[in-house]
């Protein structure tokens, strides 16, 4: 099916989106229900006062008894919310919400929204400090770069649980994913070529420096002012840490002086890329323009130059989504009792989406649709596998070893505490 026909075949109409968001996106489902007398004195009183009372001598049952061990907060400020930018909390709500949806659909975790009216990284660390208890890890969503960095770093040192920004780290593993199975359909290897990312932000720092990681043979990065090299003044932090990393060449411009002759495109930025220089990209060319809702260049006409096209779109082939990789990351870590998301279990990530991807692999087919049943179990398990031993809590991981301390029944009466 051309990409034209899909469009056309699958175009949304506005009522349908606003029906599909009519009321909010989430409900709470209690398990038990209807309820009968017996039930309700086993989750409220008196019964409920012998569980807390068990968590009180040991804190470890939490993870057994409660869902805060497998509830995942889904964290924003509303800075960055996909392409339409600085549009504030309240907003971002919607889209919130829709993540904790697909957290549940999608790799069968809880989540719930949290959306804080504050750009201040102390402010935001310490609200999730003292909602710690809560939740058993945070997905970092649509903060805007450069603050992102920092609030992630700040989350990992405050927080004993998985901290992860997807908009960095979910991207950049699909991103990679998508490239190693497009070098094998090529039969080009990852090492042999040249990347150009355009957008520096925080999905754009992210694919850059996971690419070197994995081997790519050159990468070079762009912002609104150009080539980020060494030597170029005013460079932030975060910029001047990725200008050591990439461009070892330390070629200096524009997207004009770098996209010709080269092997793989990666627009993360709204950025137009004309289509003469996506033209002069090397044979056999990569094209992934991912910026949504609007890529960086129309699919059918890269399609003309490129011989593999992908967008964050879900109405076109290859959709580099990072749900292809989160909820399963999350999973993974929960599962293992993570407390911290590495580099390795990333890495691990993106294996498992290149070994679901090699079963059907095609020009329109180097990632697995991010529908595809077997992605959440398969990136959880490579995940929860690539665990560092060290950084586990084996409370967390195995809750069922730990039983309570056994009381006599609690009885109610005048003065017991309300549900």
């Amino acid at each position: 099916m051309s990409v034209a026909h899909r469009n056309r075949a699958e175009r949304l109409t506005e009522a349908e989106i606003f029906q599909a968001h009519l009321g909010g996106k989430l409900s709470t489902h209690v398990p038990g229900t209807p309820l009968d007398a017996r039930t309700l004195s086993a989750i409220s009183t008196p019964g409920v006062a012998r569980v807390s009372r068990a968590i009180a001598e040991d804190g470890r049952l939490a993870a057994r008894y409660t869902w805060a061990h497998r509830l995942v907060a889904v964290v924003s400020d509303g800075t960055a919310v996909l392409g339409l930018g600085d549009v504030g909390p309240v907003a971002a709500l919607p889209v919130m919400e829709g993540k904790s949806a697909l957290f549940k659909a999608l790799g069968g975790l809880d989540s719930i929204p949290l959306v804080l009216r504050s750009h201040d990284v102390d402010e935001i660390v310490e609200t999730l400090r003292v909602l710690r208890p809560s939740f058993g890890a945070v997905n970092l969503e649509d903060v805007a770069a450069p603050r992102c960095f920092e609030l992630e770093r700040a989350l990992d040192d405050a927080l004993d649980c998985p901290v992860m920004h997807n908009d960095q780290h979910g991207t950049a593993i699909v991103v990679l994913a998508a490239l190693r199975s497009s070098a094998e359909l090529l039969g080009k290897p990852l090492s042999a070529m040249r990347v150009v990312v355009s957008g520096a932000g925080a999905a754009g720092t992210a694919c850059a420096r996971i690419l070197v990681t994995a081997g790519a043979g050159e990468v070079t990065v762009l912002d609104s002012r150009g080539v980020i090299h060494r030597d170029r003044p005013g460079l932030s932090p975060a910029k001047e840490r990725l200008a050591e990393l990439t461009n070892r060449a330390g070629v200096r411009g524009g997207l004009a002086d770098v996209l010709p002759g080269a092997d793989v495109f990666v627009g993360v930025s709204s950025a137009t890329v004309p289509e003469e220089l996506i033209a002069s990209m090397a044979p056999d060319a990569v094209v992934f323009a991912l910026s949504n809702p609007t890529p960086e260049i129309a699919p059918e006409l890269a399609a003309q130059h490129a011989s593999v096209v992908a967008t964050g779109r879900s109405d076109h082939p290859n959709q580099i989504s990072n749900l292809l990789a989160c909820p399963g990351i999350f999973r993974g870590a929960l599962d293992a009792g993570a407390t911290r998301i590495t580099e390795r279990m990333m890495l691990a990530a993106a294996d498992a989406i290149v070994a679901l991807a090699a079963d059907d692999l095609a020009p329109d087919r180097v990632v697995p649709s991010v529908l595809d049943p077997r992605v959440a179990p398969e990136v959880a398990a490579a995940v929860a596998a690539a665990a560092d031993p060290a950084l586990r809590d084996p409370a967390l991981r195995d809750p069922a070893l730990h039983e309570p301390t056994l009381h006599e029944p609690v009885p109610s009466g005048p003065g017991e505490g309300r549900p």
